[in-house]
């Protein structure tokens, strides 16, 4: 038999799924996109600089640079993970003394990370909003008993 997740384990017929986070929603997906920008500029810079730059540092940066996009989701339910994230925005926004096109393109990005941070979280209050007004009203409006 397969092993079961917590959540397999834990779960009892007529519980209520639990809500997934917007923010983390969000926020996985600038960061996921910002590893595809991390690898075209990688790309970009080596065609560009090869030259000036040694070829080996820069898909050794561009490679770290797109490992922590991608592993900065795994943290994005705990506050690590959104400093992680606005480290990201930095370090794009600095690679822009490689190649003055990336200036434009981590700002961006920056007030996309902002914009999905802010606004998830956002949201997320309001669900939890609804959410308990939705259990008050059930509380007080209890579902006939169908045997009866």
């Amino acid at each position: 038999m397969a092993r079961m997740t917590k959540a397999q384990r834990e779960w009892r017929p007529g519980m209520k799924k639990k809500r997934r986070s917007t923010r983390v929603l969000f926020a996985s997906t600038v960061l996921t996109l910002e590893a595809g920008v991390a690898l075209f500029a990688t790309l970009a810079v080596f065609g560009l600089y090869r030259d000036e730059i040694n070829p080996a540092l820069i898909f050794l940066v561009g490679g770290w640079i797109m490992a922590v996009c991608i592993l900065a989701c795994a943290f994005l339910s705990k506050p690590l993970g959104y400093w992680i994230g606005w480290t990201v925005q930095v370090i794009l926004i600095l690679l822009g003394f490689v190649d003055p096109s990336m200036f434009v393109v981590g700002v961006l990005f920056a007030l996309c990370w902002w914009y999905a941070v802010t606004k998830g979280r956002t949201i997320d209050r309001e669900n939890a909003r609804r959410d308990a007004l939705q259990a008050e009203w059930d509380a007080a409006h209890p579902e006939p008993d169908p045997g009866h």
